[in-house]
């Protein structure tokens, strides 16, 4: 996709910004991972995260469904 050129102009003059710049490295420092504890993907907080984000947009659970498939090739 293509930027407008007025959108590209927007981008190099925010770019040079030095404001704009601090705040992204303020930004860069305070990230964390939100899944990772201890250096390892915390699955039990990943689980927790998408069943409170699922009550929270009202998602109603689909059935559970075995899958009947005789060949199931990967």
């Amino acid at each position: 996709m293509k930027l407008s050129g007025k959108a590209e102009t927007e981008l190099v003059e925010l770019a040079k910004s030095g404001s704009f710049r601090k705040d992204m490295e303020m930004l860069g420092l305070r990230w964390r991972a939100p899944f990772i504890k201890d250096g390892e993907t915390d699955v039990d907080a990943y689980i927790e995260f998408v069943t409170r984000f699922n009550e929270f947009i009202n998602h109603e659970p689909k059935p559970f469904r075995p899958m009947i498939d005789r060949v199931m090739k990967l």
